[in-house]
């Protein structure tokens, strides 16, 4: 029962390690290619389109055209597949209020604040591996059992730089310097989970400051993922919305097997 305790607020501290130096549609408007390399050899390809709080996302998945739309303004999603003119549509349930247009991420604001059962108390301001950062103490009290770990806010970018979770997991991000990518000046930054008992785990990431996300990844067993082919300016509105014609498909229940889709 105790690991079952420890092992559900993990899950909770690891879910707000979710805003690193992911994609961000608050960056510049851009058009990019997609590669994704496997330690096979096997290469995945594809497009992507970054507008003003919204992305497209075009794969092939089973010899099958699969287009992915996100509008995180409006907290939707749509899943479009050509071959059959059809699509299907995600977001927030029936009744539920307009979600507000997403934040900047910031050191101040509350990590906890989404997060029923755990509360935060700021601490001050540290330093992580030469960036100054402002640390969160977290705790959640479950069973009569208190629960608690830690993180630090990057000052700059509100990102999480370091995190301590219950019972020993850590997670830092450090960054290793500058490099030029396809012309374009990036930081590349290296991710670290660390599990007692166990060999850490290492990823790389080579993030554009103007795109505001990551345009490499370098995952542990040879896997890569990068955007290629960049070119920035605005985007047109009809790539973010689902074409005329199409049908509506009705999302698949519980145990149903679903659409093959962008992962």
């Amino acid at each position: 029962m105790r690991r079952q305790k420890h092992l559900a607020f993990a899950v909770v501290f690891s879910t707000l390690l979710a805003a690193t130096v992911q994609a961000d549609t608050g960056g510049a408007q851009f058009s990019a290619d997609m590669e994704r390399h496997g330690p096979d050899g096997q290469v995945t390809s594809g497009k992507m389109f970054v507008g003003d709080g919204r992305t497209r996302m075009e794969m092939s998945q089973q010899g099958q055209e699969v287009i992915r739309i996100n509008d995180q303004t409006r907290h939707m999603e749509w899943i479009l597949f050509p071959d059959q003119q059809s699509y299907l549509e995600r977001g927030a349930p029936p009744g539920a209020e307009a979600a507000a247009p997403p934040k900047e991420p910031s050191a101040e604001a509350d990590p906890c604040a989404a997060m029923p059962g755990v509360t935060c108390r700021r601490v001050g301001v540290e330093d992580v591996n030469g960036r100054p950062a402002v640390k969160w103490e977290m705790s959640a009290t479950q069973q009569g059992q208190t629960l608690t770990g830690a993180q630090w806010l990057d000052q700059e970018r509100g990102i999480p730089l370091k995190s301590v979770m219950p019972n020993g997991p850590t997670m830092e991000l450090k960054i290793l310097g500058q490099e030029t990518i396809d012309g374009r000046t990036v930081e590349k930054w290296e991710t670290t989970m660390t599990v007692p008992k166990q060999q850490p785990v290492r990823t790389f990431q080579w993030y554009d400051p103007e795109l505001k996300l990551a345009i490499r990844e370098e995952f542990p067993g040879g896997y890569v993922s990068e955007l290629k082919n960049i070119r920035v300016g605005p985007q047109p509105d009809d790539l973010f919305s689902v074409p005329a014609g199409y049908k509506r498909m009705s999302m698949p229940q519980e145990g149903q097997e679903q659409p093959a889709g962008p992962q």
